[in-house]
């Protein structure tokens, strides 16, 4: 592991609440909640277990990732090549990855930005960013283990923000769309990979059922785009694959929470 004080100190002058520093080597400014939020299901709890995080980037995610985009989709490595260019990243941004998992895209995403920009991979799981830590190498990369819902950051504060494979396990997706048009600044971007269920009946029928089992939200085909705009967004691309959607959007204003 490489020691990244540097971009630590960097990422705890942007937080607008007090962090400590793990053992591990990521910030926390959850203390001994044992997560954010309430659960939402078998699949949220999976991801807090000590056993995922040793399989998740080789086998779990890549493998779950296939099977829920379907034989066209473009894979765990062109996701992050997709995500890397719908986020536009420049050298000296600030991106945020929301339930950045172990950092496969978080450190991804530093070399775009280069070392004057920061990389910030944010999750709930400390076994999950025990691993990431341990495996990042570039020195642009911090972690923080916080809300992902409402990431505590003051307003305007990054350049782009990620979040891939979790907006429908969270209790509160909309909240958290609220708190990503917040926190980017004007011109910045999002982009986000999840569910999306088919038009046609009998395929949105099982799509909602499995959804209901696994305690992950089934949305519609456009929803994500629509919840977009209605923030101040503009969209750049929008994509379908098996039962997933990637969205990208372009801040234009902060029109506030659309509760």
């Amino acid at each position: 592991m490489a020691d990244q004080p540097s971009a630590r100190g960097r990422l705890a002058e942007l937080l607008d609440v007090p962090a400590k520093t793990a053992a591990a080597g990521y910030l926390d400014v959850l203390g001994d909640a044992p997560q954010a939020g309430p659960s939402t299901g078998l699949a949220q709890r999976a991801m807090r277990t000590t056993l995922l995080p040793q399989v998740y980037e080789r086998y779990w995610r890549p493998a779950f990732g296939r099977l829920f985009t379907g034989p066209f989709g473009p894979g765990m490595a062109g996701e992050v090549r997709l995500a890397t260019e719908l986020l536009a990243l420049r050298p000296g941004g600030t991106v945020l990855d929301v339930a950045c998992g172990t950092g496969r895209f978080t450190r991804a995403f530093a070399a775009a930005v280069g070392e004057p920009g920061l990389a910030i991979g944010l999750d709930g799981a400390p076994s999950m960013l025990t691993r990431a830590v341990a495996e990042t190498r570039e020195e642009s990369v911090a972690y923080l283990r916080a809300d992902a819902v409402e990431p505590p950051f003051p307003p305007s504060t990054v350049d782009a923000i990620c979040c891939f494979a979790a907006l429908h396990m969270f209790a509160e997706p909309e909240r958290a769309l609220d708190s990503f048009a917040r926190i980017l600044r004007p011109g910045g971007r999002v982009v986000l990979l999840t569910s999306a269920r088919h038009d046609w009946w009998p395929a949105r029928i099982a799509d909602t059922a499995g959804g209901i089992l696994s305690g992950q939200r089934m949305f519609d085909r456009g929803e994500i785009a629509a919840a977009l705009r209605a923030r101040g967004f503009r969209i750049v691309a929008e994509r379908f694959a098996g039962v997933t959607q990637i969205v990208a959007g372009e801040l234009i204003h902060f029109v506030g929470a659309r509760g």
